[in-house]
Order: structure tokens, then C-alpha cells, then sequence
């Protein structure tokens, strides 16, 4: 396996990969469906957490990592919580908004300080650590690649923002299904593209 193929692989993995990506996203699409063929929020919801607690009893009976199946029940859980409290379907979007605003605005500050969190995540995946820094290049590789993501949580926002207001529930899953992993993965691709043609830099042995 070659260097560049291994990184690949390790970033992958870090975000759990394919299946990691599956447990942590499919509910939020059986929501979307369920809803939009029944118009019953309640029903939808429970349909959504019944698919979430379903994959994680499958992870554990394959024993798999459950980190990621847990974290889409707990991320279905609170965007249940949120339209049951209102009693409005549209709120099952509304936590996804406010992450969008968290990240992109973290994104977008800590580029503009040339502290790209792309560079904080993926050094030490990577083998770099934070040796990075003082590489010139390598650095605007990880900035550079950090705007696809300013653009990614701002865009998001951009569309879906307007729709949530307007109680557009139906427009605002088409939305959310669209530029969620569809998008996510493009950006991601992106990004390893522009960090790829970039030596990694060397760390200072111990």
C-alpha cells in the first residue's frame, strides 16, 4: 500500500468509515421519508429511532464500534426532542442548523488565525502532529482546504435557513438530504485532493 493510500485509508477511518457514516446519517433519512409519505411526525420519529437502535444492537452483535451508531441515536433523540417540543416537524432540522452555524463559524475563525482545524484534526492522523505550523506550504494546503468547508456549513445555511422559517418541511429534507452526504463527500474529496499534492511535513525525532 502506498503512503498517500495509507493517509487515505486512516482519514477514513477516522470518521468511521462507511459504516460509521451509514450509522450516523441513514435515521435522519428514514425520518425524511417516513414523513414525507405519512405527514405524521410522530410516527416518523419513532420510525427514526427504532432504525437508529437497530443498527446499534447490529454493531454490537458483529461487534463493531457502536461510537457511531450511538451517536446518530443521540443525535436522532435531540431532533426528536426539539419537535416534540414544538410540535413542529420542522424542528427535527433545527439542531443540524445550529452545528452548521458552530462549525462554520469555527472553520472560518480559526483559518482566518491560520490555525486551520483541518491541520488539528488530520496532523496527528497523519503523523505530522502540529509540526505543520511552521511549514509555510503545508499550512495554506490545510487553509486552502479549510474554505471548502467554511463554504460547505454556510451554503448549507444559506438554503436550508429560509426553508426552516418558512415551516418548508418537505423542501427542507430534500435540502438536508442533498447537501448532507452527498456534498459532504465531495468536500471531503476536495480537500484530500489539495492536502495530497502537499508534502506531509517531517516531525523532529523525540
Amino acid at each position: 500500500m502506498s503512503e498517500l493510500s495509507g493517509d487515505k485509508e486512516k482519514i477514513l477511518s477516522a470518521v468511521g468509515g462507511k459504516k460509521g457514516l451509514i450509522d450516523a446519517g441513514f435515521p435522519a433519512l428514514v425520518f425524511l421519508i417516513s414523513f414525507n409519505i405519512t405527514k405524521d411526525l410522530w410516527n416518523s420519529l419513532i420510525a427514526s429511532i427504532i432504525i437508529s437502535a437497530i443498527l446499534t444492537i447490529i454493531r454490537l452483535v458483529m461487534k463493531d464500534t457502536i461510537q457511531h451508531a450511538l451517536s446518530g441515536l443521540f443525535g436522532v433523540a435531540i431532533c426528536a426532542f426539539f419537535a416534540t417540543k414544538t410540535g413542529k416537524a420542522e424542528n427535527f432540522y433545527l439542531p443540524g442548523l445550529i452545528i452548521n452555524v458552530v462549525y462554520g463559524s469555527l472553520y472560518l475563525f480559526l483559518n482566518l488565525i491560520k490555525l486551520p482545524i483541518l491541520g488539528l484534526i488530520l496532523g496527528p492522523i497523519l503523523g505530522e502532529n502540529l509540526a505543520w505550523r511552521k511549514d509555510p506550504i503545508r499550512r495554506a494546503a490545510y487553509i486552502k482546504a479549510g474554505w471548502l468547508w467554511v463554504g460547505l456549513f454556510f451554503g448549507r445555511l444559506a438554503v436550508q435557513y429560509p426553508l426552516y422559517r418558512a415551516g418548508n418541511v418537505e423542501m427542507l429534507g430534500i435540502a438536508r438530504l442533498v447537501m448532507g452526504y452527498p456534498l459532504f463527500i465531495a468536500v471531503a474529496w476536495g480537500s484530500w485532493l489539495i492536502i495530497r499534492d502537499v508534502p506531509k511535513t517531517k516531525t523532529e525525532p523525540a
